[in-house]
């Protein structure tokens, strides 16, 4: 198809225009050895370029609008698309083998908490933003709350709950030579031992489930099919208590993943040596991710003095060292609500 969201795009997108990435490009968590592999939302966004013929079209659009917000941004327009906090309505799949990955109500109601002040900079923590950052710091102004009505109309408490026998699930591996992995997204299908995702033009959907080892989540960006969007968590990474483990107890690896989800990329651009590009201009460049929790400065590419920004949400630095969007972030977050995830939107003029 030629068209995304009522807007004609050209056909034939080069990968390096939708965001690819190389394999070899990807950066593995080292820092830890229970993590080796913290986000798969890259490897997930190469099988999609690789099995999804309108994939590259659709995010060739996505970023078109994003670079037109940037740009806004940069010179100082004011191009906002709406008033006020925008609403999400979120839908938690907990999708368990044992009794203990079956998370509890309070841990996903902790995940929602530290999501509705991270995305409002309101997180006690974001006072330790060096001050050569503090003006920049954004308010993405989103807000998060578990679904009150599911999609039949009934009444829910926005959680689903799913035996399975699958001892874990993993990302897709388009590098892996086992054909199954290349596509492997599981736990979003009842077939396959996972659930099945609530439409996604009406909620976030939010799998949490045991992730093969090394892996703390992954993300859809806008523009993939309707049936994988959203996020999965490893259950050990969400929320702030109950099977959540140090360091990631924090609910820091949920609002890294809902900011791919918003079409954020990883701060340094998923390229090493300084090559990388996060298409945000207020973010230093900066040569690969950092890890654990860095003293200030960080300096890589050339960037001093003040380095790295390894407090930002799209660094991989522990859950209590990071603590920031930028207001650049904020505004190619907000694009996406002109095109993508424009439905939520819509959604919310409609209740006011």
């Amino acid at each position: 198809m030629d068209t995304l969201f009522g807007a004609r795009i050209t056909s034939g997108i080069s990968r390096e225009l939708a965001g690819d990435i190389t394999m070899s490009d990807e950066t593995h968590r080292s820092a830890s050895p229970d993590y080796t592999d913290w986000c798969g939302t890259m490897r997930a966004h190469s099988a999609l370029l690789d099995t999804t013929p309108d994939y590259a079209e659709n995010r060739a659009l996505v970023e078109e609008i994003a670079s037109a917000y940037e740009r806004a941004h940069e010179s100082g327009e004011r191009r906002m698309a709406r008033e006020g906090v925008l609403d999400i309505p979120v839908v938690v799949h907990v999708v368990h083998r044992t009794d203990g990955q079956n998370i509890s109500d309070a841990q996903i109601r902790s995940q929602i908490d530290v999501l509705n002040r991270d995305f409002r900079k309101q997180n006690p923590d974001v006072s330790n933003v060096p001050p050569v950052w503090r003006n920049i710091v954004g308010d993405a102004r989103i807000s998060f709350h578990l679904a009150g009505i599911d999609p039949l109309g009934r009444p829910t408490n926005g959680i689903t709950r799913t035996r399975t026998s699958v001892a874990s699930f993993d990302a897709p591996d388009p590098s892996s030579p086992d054909p199954d992995r290349r596509t492997d997204n599981k736990v979003k299908f009842a077939q396959t031992g996972g659930q099945n995702a609530w439409p996604a033009d009406a909620y976030l959907n939010i799998w949490v489930c045991e992730l093969t080892r090394g892996l703390l989540g992954y993300a859809q960006f806008p523009g993939g099919p309707a049936a994988t969007d959203g996020v999965v968590i490893t259950h050990k990474g969400f929320g702030t208590n109950g099977t959540a483990a140090a360091p990631f107890n924090g609910g820091r690896t949920t609002t890294h993943e809902i900011g791919h989800w918003l079409n954020l990329r990883h701060i340094w651009g998923d390229k090493q040596g300084c090559a990388g590009d996060d298409f945000v201009a207020d973010t230093p460049n900066q040569e690969g991710p950092n890890f654990g929790t860095p003293a200030f400065p960080q300096v890589t590419c050339n960037n001093a003095p003040n380095g790295d920004m390894f407090m930002n949400y799209m660094d991989y630095t522990d859950d209590a060292a990071m603590f920031m969007f930028s207001a650049g972030q904020v505004a190619r977050m907000e694009s996406t609500f002109e095109n993508a995830r424009r439905s939520f939107a819509a959604r919310q003029l409609v209740l006011a």
